[in-house]
């Protein structure tokens, strides 16, 4: 398996032939990001992926103090998120993006970020060599990838299996008698 060096690996593409790319990732290689820093106070980083090929590409940027409107202030922060040659997210938005955020009021706290382990996730990292699998759940995980921290794991079946089941078969059993974890559970994701 690959040591988690310093600095980024880039992005080796790979086009499926249906307009968008991939990044490779096997046995021997696998790309990664540079460690992630907290931006100074005031300021952002912006991570952006498209299908013209950017990977994680990186920019910073600053937050403005106040946004002046009409000569009231929002009390939030404002920040420009243009990036050189990007016209906002669709061509119908004016150049520069507007974000304004109001620090002032919290609805929720973050408690970090992940993805799903489906039953058809499961089979196919199984089917990918171990030095493979270990590259594959680095670059999620670790931080030397995007560093996951949670991960949301389906109870029973899914539309990503392979065969409808659940947890106990027997029915109006509402003691749940014969309650079990399946093979799917058991080999796969537990």
């Amino acid at each position: 398996t690959l040591p988690c060096l310093p600095g980024a690996r880039p992005c080796i593409p790979k086009d499926f032939g249906h307009g968008s790319l991939v990044c490779v990732c096997n046995a021997t290689y696998c790309d990664t990001l540079d460690p992630l820093v907290l931006p100074a106070p005031g300021s952002y980083v912006k991570y952006e992926s498209s299908k013209a090929g950017k990977r994680l590409e990186r920019s910073e940027g600053k937050f403005q103090s106040s946004l002046h409107t009409s000569g009231t202030t929002t009390g939030g922060r404002r920040c420009h998120c243009e990036t050189p040659g990007h016209r906002g997210l669709s061509r119908g938005l004016p150049v520069g993006l507007l974000l304004t955020v109001n620090i002032s009021t919290l609805y929720q706290r973050v408690k970090g970020f992940g993805g799903s382990l489906s039953d058809a996730a499961a089979m196919n990292i199984l089917k990918l060599s171990q030095p493979a699998q270990d590259n594959l759940l680095r670059s999620y995980f670790s931080e030397c990838g995007i560093e996951y921290n949670l991960i949301r794991v389906p109870m029973a079946c899914s539309d990503f299996s392979v065969r409808p089941y659940s947890y106990d078969e027997v029915p109006h059993d509402y003691e749940l008698k014969h309650f079990r974890l399946v093979d799917e559970d058991v080999k796969m994701k537990v």
